[in-house]
């Protein structure tokens, strides 16, 4: 992305920061409340549209894309306070994360035609597979209403994997677990990065967290970027620690 520019009002959310995030590579974007760390966030997904800059994943120009096509341009997201559908059963909700590739029409779904249900067929599959791989298969009948906080967080992983995402972003997926929640999700992330081969935008106040996942840092400070990367390097920038990391 470049010289992302936005303004609420009067406000200045983010002014000018450039930066890229390579094919592979687990990219955090930090810093301090305030900083326009989901401003930032919000424009990658499609929910804002900033006031000038350009966004590019790979040839694709996400700014030209409404905000309903970019996850088929393969962007995928979590959210800190959970999208998930609290009376639908986990698998449901995972499912939910295909809706983009449907290409039954409303009509053949109101005549129940066969295609219709060879396609409900297919993503179900899918679904389970996913649930699988994410140590949930247990669960997949199970409404989201009362599951654990570390169970939702990678049922809501699961329903943005079911995009086949180009690049996953995550946004503060650390919050409200445990130690040990965060190292398992950390390694987690890891495993399916590798193995999948997506790129991935994580927001994060957890520095563990960040510092153990992370390829690269980006750092923001009041719309402005003040740093970028490799983590160690980051770690020890003046602004940076002035500005975010105080003395730890």
């Amino acid at each position: 992305m470049k010289k992302i520019s936005l303004r609420f009002g009067g406000i200045v959310a983010l002014d000018g920061p450039s930066f890229e995030i390579a094919p592979g590579e687990i990219c955090g974007l930090i810093g301090p409340n305030g900083a326009g760390k989901t401003t930032l966030f919000n424009c990658v997904s499609g929910l804002y549209r900033p006031d000038a800059g350009s966004i590019m994943l790979g040839e694709t120009d996400i700014l030209a894309l409404r905000p309903d096509q970019v996850a088929g341009a393969g962007i995928a997201r979590t959210f800190q306070n959970l999208g998930l559908l609290p009376t639908q059963t986990v698998l449901d909700n995972v499912i939910a994360g295909a809706s983009h590739r449907a290409r039954t029409g409303m009509m053949a779904a109101a005549l129940g035609l066969p295609s219709v249900a060879r396609e409900e067929r297919r993503e179900r599959e899918r679904a389970r597979a996913v649930l699988d791989r994410l140590g949930l298969s247990g669960y997949e009948s199970h409404l989201a209403s009362g599951l654990p906080l570390g169970t939702l967080k990678r049922v809501e992983l699961a329903r943005a994997l079911m995009l086949e995402p180009r690049l996953l972003m995550l946004d503060e997926p650390a919050n409200g677990l445990i130690h040990e929640e965060v190292e398992e999700l950390g390694a987690l992330v890891r495993e399916l990065r590798r193995e999948l081969g997506f790129s991935v935008l994580l927001v994060e106040h957890h520095m563990g967290m960040v510092m153990s996942v992370c390829d690269h840092l980006v750092v923001l400070n009041l719309g402005v970027k003040i740093a970028d990367g490799p983590p160690e390097q980051v770690r020890r920038d003046g602004a940076v620690v002035e500005a975010y990391l105080g003395g730890s």
